[in-house]
């Protein structure tokens, strides 16, 4: 990848964020360009966690729009040591990044759906466990709910954040 000469999309997980950096090689070590924690999400309104899928998809699109605001059109993707499985995290922020319009190669069976990346699944599970057992779904969902947002209002945070995310910072 170094060797390549291209601007590295460097994406790094932890417990409770991602972290994506645009980076240019160079003998003395990175040199990095425009980077992007998804703490930053809660300035875009983003009540949910910010590690899950959605977080990671959003946190790709802040960056490539960031890219795109300094004039890079192109990159590739490093994972680190990340084992690459289909619809991956680390995949969610490349569809983020793309979708801004940066340019970067990839295979389309990698990339998580979009019904996966809005949280449809999240909230589906969540309306049927409102109905079955609410005391488990306080409990589940109790992160949720103590941010005022209700899991099976998801999918709708997540297009708000979005559209708040290409409004502008």
């Amino acid at each position: 990848m170094i060797l390549s000469g291209k601007l590295r999309l460097i994406v790094r997980l932890s417990s409770k964020y991602l972290y994506i950096q645009l980076a240019e090689p160079s003998e003395l070590g990175d040199n990095v360009l425009a980077f992007v924690c998804s703490k930053e999400l809660g300035k875009f309104g983003w009540k949910a966690s910010s590690c899950n899928t959605s977080a990671a998809y959003l946190s790709g699109l802040l960056i490539g729009k960031r890219a795109l605001d300094l004039g890079i059109k192109e990159a590739i993707l490093d994972i680190g040591l990340r084992r690459p499985s289909i619809g991956a995290r680390v995949f969610a922020v490349l569809k983020g990044v793309t979708d801004a319009g940066l340019s970067v190669p990839y295979n389309e069976k990698i990339l998580p759906s979009d019904e996966r990346i809005a949280s449809e699944h999240i909230a589906s599970y969540a309306k049927k466990l409102l109905e079955e057992d609410q005391q488990k779904y306080g409990r589940i969902f109790s992160y949720h709910l103590s941010q005022g947002l209700k899991p099976e209002s998801l999918p709708d945070h997540f297009r708000i954040v979005k559209n708040n995310i290409i409004k502008g910072e």
